[in-house]
C-alpha cells in the first residue's frame, strides 16, 4: 500500500537553497520548489526520515499540521485553542515552540509564542484538566510557528537540534564554520571528491570534515544521538533503523583531504574531531603557516575561511591576505581556489582577479564566496593557450525568485489542512464567545467565563500509544570515557 504523502519544508541558508534543492530531488522528494532560506516539497515518512539523516545543507525539516489566517493575536489564540492537538500531544507530554514573525499585525515573535502557548493550555486544561508543560530543551514535541502577514503556518519540527550540529564536534575553536554551510559551500564549488581537497588555515576542522563525508557519501545524520521525530506516536522505529543502517552507497574515497594552521590548538582539536568522525583514514592535518604551503598536492581544490580579524590585528590581517594571494599564484598552479572572505578590502590583498564572487550569510555576516583560476605564467599566455578563469557552470543565482501564493490559493490550501472545513481563523464564533478587547489593545488571557469544573469530554487519555524511539536515552549526549560524542549502534558502522 502506498504510503501517505504530505507537504514539507526544509530550512537551510540563504544561497544554499538551490543545493537543498538538489539534494530532495535526488531522495525522491516530488514538487520541490525553493523559496528564502528554505524548499518546500512532499513525500512520505520515510522520506522525512532520510532527509533529517541525508540532507547536508538542510537546517531543519518541518511537516506542516495547520495553516489559517489570523488578524490578530486573539484570532491565531481561537485557532490554536480549538484545533485538535490530541494527535500531536498530551498531558503528560513536554513541547517547545520556535516563532519567526513577519507581519505588521504581530510585531514579537516571543508574544506569539506565548500565546500559541495559552491556546494549547487552555485546550488541555478545558477539556482533561490539566495540560502540557513547556520545555526549551529536549521537550517531546517540538512546534514551529511561521507567520507571514496575517498567513499562519503551525508545523512539527522533525529535527529537533539543527541538523547542523552533527555530533561528531568533541571540540571546537572559536566561532566555528556551521557544518551545514561549510557543506554548502563545498558542494557549491561542484567538488565531489575526484580530487585532493586542501584546507591550509582549518580552524577546527569543519571544511575538512565534511569534505570527507562527502567523498565517502556517509550520511551526516549519522552522528546524531536522537532527532525529534523519535518522540512522535507514529515514529517507525524498523523503517528509520532501516534506513539509518544502510551503508549501502558509502564508498572509500580516491582522493586524499589536506588541511593546516598555525594555531598548534586548531590543529589539536581538528584532529580530535575528525577521529570523532570517523575520517582519519583519508585526512592529514599539521600545524603549519599559510607561507609554508608550497609543495601542495600536485592537483586539487582549496577551500578556506580566513580570519576576518577577530583574532588579528588589522595590519597582520592585510600581511595575511597578501601572503595568500602569494602562495596561492606561486604555488597552487592548476587550482580553482575558493575564499570564503568578509572585506572587500582583504580581497583585494590577494591580488587575484575572482571569476566567482557569491554572497554567502555566515551567521551576522555577509560574507562573500569567490573563485580563482590559478595558472601559471602571465595571463596573456595562459589565454593564448586556452585557458579561461570564467566559471560558467557556476549558478549566481543567490536569491530564488519567490512566487507568493494568490489569496485563493492561500485558502484553499488552509481548507486542505482543515479536512474542507471553514478556516476557524477567518471569521470566529463571535456570538459564542465574547470579545477580549479592551480599548483595542489585546489582552494576554481569555476572559471568556469559566466554570466551576473544566469541562471534560473524555477522562485524560493514558499515556499516547505508539512505536516508542529507538533509542532510551535520547535528551543527553553520551560520553565514553571523555573521549567525545558516541554514536548509536549502527549495524555495519566501520568505526563504531
Amino acid at each position: 500500500m502506498e504510503s501517505e504523502k504530505f507537504e514539507m519544508v526544509a530550512k537551510t541558508f540563504q544561497g544554499l537553497e538551490e543545493v537543498l534543492s538538489e539534494e530532495l530531488t535526488a531522495l525522491g522528494a516530488e514538487e520541490v520548489q525553493a523559496g528564502r532560506r528554505m524548499v518546500s516539497f512532499r513525500g512520505d515518512m520515510r522520506l522525512l526520515y532520510k532527509a533529517n539523516l541525508c540532507c547536508r545543507t538542510a537546517l531543519r525539516i518541518l511537516k506542516p499540521i495547520a495553516k489559517f489566517t489570523a488578524a490578530d493575536p486573539d484570532e491565531l489564540y481561537d485557532f490554536v485553542r480549538d484545533f485538535d492537538w490530541d494527535s500531536y500531544l498530551s498531558p503528560e507530554k513536554t513541547f517547545a515552540i520556535d516563532s519567526t514573525v513577519n507581519s505588521t499585525e504581530f510585531t514579537h515573535s516571543k508574544f506569539v509564542t506565548y500565546r500559541v502557548k495559552d491556546g494549547i493550555a487552555d485546550y488541555f486544561n478545558d477539556k482533561y484538566g490539566s495540560r502540557p508543560s513547556i520545555r526549551l530543551k529536549g521537550a517531546d514535541v517540538q512546534l514551529n510557528v511561521h507567520i507571514l502577514g496575517e498567513r499562519v503556518t503551525i508545523s512539527l519540527d522533525s529535527s529537533g537540534e539543527p541538523l547542523s550540529r552533527r555530533g561528531y564536534r568533541s571540540v571546537q575553536t572559536e566561532a566555528p564554520l556551521n557544518e551545514a554551510l561549510a557543506a554548502g559551500i563545498i558542494m557549491k564549488t561542484g567538488w565531489n571528491g575526484e580530487t585532493d581537497l586542501v584546507d591550509p588555515m582549518c580552524g577546527s576542522g569543519t571544511f575538512l570534515i565534511e569534505a570527507a563525508l562527502i567523498a565517502a557519501n556517509i550520511n551526516p545524520g549519522i552522528f546524531r544521538q536522537n532527532f525529534a521525530f523519535e518522540t512522535w506516536p507514529d515514529f517507525d522505529r524498523e523503517m528509520f533503523e532501516e534506513l539509518y543502517n544502510d551503508d549501502s552507497a558509502e564508498r572509500t574515497p580516491t582522493c586524499r583531504i589536506w588541511g593546516g594552521d598555525i594555531s598548534r590548538e586548531a590543529v589539536e582539536i581538528t584532529r580530535k574531531n575528525i577521529k570523532s568522525a570517523g575520517v582519519e583514514e583519508f585526512v592529514t592535518v599539521e600545524c603549519k603557516p599559510m607561507q609554508e604551503w608550497t609543495e601542495p598536492p600536485v592537483e586539487g581544490i582549496l577551500v578556506t575561511n580566513p580570519p576576518y580579524g577577530e583574532r588579528l590585528r588589522p595590519g597582520d590581517l592585510e600581511g595575511l591576505y597578501k601572503q595568500i594571494g602569494f602562495t596561492l599564484k606561486h604555488y597552487f598552479q592548476g587550482y580553482h581556489a575558493w575564499i570564503l572572505g568578509y572585506r572587500d578590502e582583504h580581497f583585494r590583498e590577494i591580488g587575484l582577479k575572482a571569476s566567482v564572487k557569491y554572497p554567502i550569510i555566515n551567521g551576522s555576516l555577509e560574507c562573500e564566496l569567490r573563485e580563482y583560476v590559478l595558472f601559471d605564467g602571465s595571463y596573456a599566455s595562459f589565454r593564448s593557450a586556452g585557458g579561461s578563469v570564467g566559471n560558467d557552470d557556476f549558478s549566481r543565482e543567490s536569491k530564488p525568485k519567490v512566487r507568493h501564493l494568490s489569496d485563493s490559493e492561500w485558502k484553499a490550501e488552509t481548507r486542505s489542512f482543515s479536512g474542507g472545513k471553514k478556516n476557524m481563523a477567518d471569521k470566529r464564533r463571535k456570538d459564542e464567545r465574547p470579545s477580549r478587547r479592551d480599548g483595542g489593545k489585546s489582552r494576554f488571557f481569555d476572559e471568556r467565563p469559566r466554570h466551576d469544573k473544566p469541562r471534560r469530554e473524555q477522562e485524560a487519555p493514558a499515556k499516547m500509544s505508539g512505536k516508542q524511539p529507538a533509542i532510551d536515552a535520547i535528551n543527553e549526549v553520551r560520553f565514553a570515557d571523555n573521549k567525545g560524542p558516541v554514536m548509536r549502534s549502527r549495524k555495519g558502522w566501520k568505526k563504531s
